[in-house]
């Protein structure tokens, strides 16, 4: 394999920022880093950062994930999303037939076997939900758990597998049995108490999607959902930072009550994001774009138009986070929840670690991206 020596002007490795770092790669991983300008292959002006990594992706590109679960559809949906510096994703499926959830599992088992660069695995969003707060979902596909749904579940060829449950409606002796399967349980769309959420969580529940959103909140006599998140130490949420789904207070409540790590940019991205798509078909309704806001005809917000640069950028204008830990919160952060305990390649730019890239212009905005060492 050929080496290329990657000079960037400015480098945040993930901890610290630097100047004039040439980074040497192999086989799509960083093999060494150094200060030698000399036999460089490729320069970079502007701020060289670790790829995004998003674990919640309903779509991009005009194509979304549920209309039709295919390797082509998850090729649209990633190129759309690598614009905008993603360089990993999870993509997601939300509440759905089990027909449906198969061939998603299939397309992703062929996705990874295929090596299509920066799918990672599948979010299964659902079909386990709670009617009450269903948001978008379609209250038609929610159901409890099957042996159907067993058996997708227990696929080991779909890579990382997230699953997001109510826990009203999945009991802890089944959550215990998805982790122990490897996935990692998030709690979302879910109306249950806080004493209900804390047996989940007990259980081995270790995420909750989209903080604030569908979910019982934090009350004086009745902590909920909320409460349950912002308690536990040891547990991770996915925010939204959109302007939309949660007030920047919220959010900014939300980072200062957990630990450093625990908050993880995701995009909830539904098909406008990389195209000019202004409205789309979700289950049987349209869902329209206003200013950025997606709105079901039914009235409830449908997904986001978010990318992970304009998260980064919200995150560290909006919510006046240092831009090291807004970046952090794209890149590291997810990737720690994704591979707790196991080897973490993603989410720096360190040695050993996969060159997954992002050249970032001084607005915040994509100027480059590289997956494993390849501009994509």
């Amino acid at each position: 394999m050929t080496q290329t020596r990657f000079h960037a002007q400015q480098l945040f490795d993930g901890h610290n920022f630097f100047d004039d770092q040439v980074l040497t790669l192999l086989d799509g991983k960083i093999i060494k880093i150094d200060q030698d300008l000399n036999h460089v292959d490729v320069a970079v002006k502007g701020l060289v950062v670790p790829g995004y990594i998003d674990l919640q992706v309903n779509g991009g590109g005009g194509a979304l994930f549920n209309d039709s679960p295919s390797v082509d559809n998850l090729k649209t949906i990633m190129a759309a999303h690598a614009k905008y510096g993603t360089t990993a994703m999870m993509p997601t499926l939300i509440t759905d037939k089990i027909e449906v959830m198969q061939q998603a599992a299939d397309a992703i088992a062929q996705a990874i076997n295929e090596k299509v660069a920066g799918i990672v695995g599948i979010h299964f969003e659902g079909p386990h939900l709670s009617v009450a707060k269903k948001g978008t979902h379609c209250a038609d596909y929610i159901r409890p758990i099957s042996d159907a749904e067993w058996q997708v579940l227990s696929r080991q060829d779909i890579g990382q597998v997230i699953i997001t449950l109510a826990p009203e409606n999945v009991s802890p002796t089944d959550v215990k049995r998805m982790v122990d399967l490897g996935i990692k349980v998030c709690l979302g769309h879910t109306n249950a108490d806080f004493k209900t959420a804390q047996k989940s969580i007990d259980a081995g529940a270790s995420g909750f999607t989209h903080l604030f959103n569908a979910m019982s909140p934090l009350q004086g006599r009745e902590p909920g959902v909320v409460g349950a998140a912002l308690l536990n130490n040891q547990t991770s949420c996915g925010l939204i930072v959109d302007g939309f789904h949660v007030d920047y207070a919220s959010c900014q409540l939300a980072i200062q009550a957990k630990p450093q790590g625990k908050i993880f940019l995701v995009t909830d991205a539904m098909p406008p994001v990389g195209s000019e798509q202004t409205q789309f078909a979700l289950y049987d309704r349209i869902v329209t774009v206003d200013n950025g806001r997606l709105t079901s005809t039914t009235g409830e917000l449908a997904g986001s138009s978010l990318d992970m640069a304009s998260a980064v950028k919200n995150t560290h204008q909006q919510l006046g986070i240092e831009l090291g830990e807004a970046i952090r919160m794209a890149s590291l952060y997810p990737a720690e929840y994704l591979y707790q305990n196991q080897s973490v390649v993603r989410g720096e730019l360190t040695l050993g670690k996969q060159a997954d890239m992002v050249v970032l212009n001084e607005d915040l905005s994509v100027k480059e991206t590289w997956i494993a060492g390849q501009r994509v």
